[in-house]
């Protein structure tokens, strides 16, 4: 299942911030600030969807996150080279190293990377 732009969104604050209650979450937002109608419907959607959950402490709720960045950030990288690139890493990073501006440094950092993985393997 995937996360609308807002709910990224506010998912980003709450991976930043790990926990966080409702004022945490307006306060993080840059203004002008959405309405807190507007973060508590973006809530309850990623609730149901399995991206958060909460504890309840008295009248308030502390909202945490179920998925991690890296996952998520996998899993949409994942998709990416699946739907684009049809399902080959090799052209994925083709794309990725001759259509960005990669300085030399950076190039040469991805190298060591890839070579240390190889290495590994």
């Amino acid at each position: 299942m995937q996360l609308s732009k807002t709910e990224e969104q506010l998912m980003q604050y709450l991976w930043k911030l790990d926990k966080a209650f409702m004022k945490d979450l307006l306060d993080i937002y840059p203004a002008p600030k959405p309405a807190t109608t507007t973060v508590a419907t973006l809530l309850k959607r990623m609730i149901g969807k399995g991206f958060v959950d909460y504890k309840t402490y008295g009248k308030s709720r502390e909202y945490f996150p179920l998925v991690k960045k890296e996952d998520y950030f996998s899993k949409h990288v994942n998709g990416l080279i699946k739907t684009f690139f049809n399902d080959s890493a090799s052209q994925f990073a083709s794309f990725f190293t001759r259509k960005t501006d990669l300085t030399k440094e950076e190039l040469e950092d991805l190298k060591a990377i890839i070579d240390k993985e190889i290495k590994n393997k």
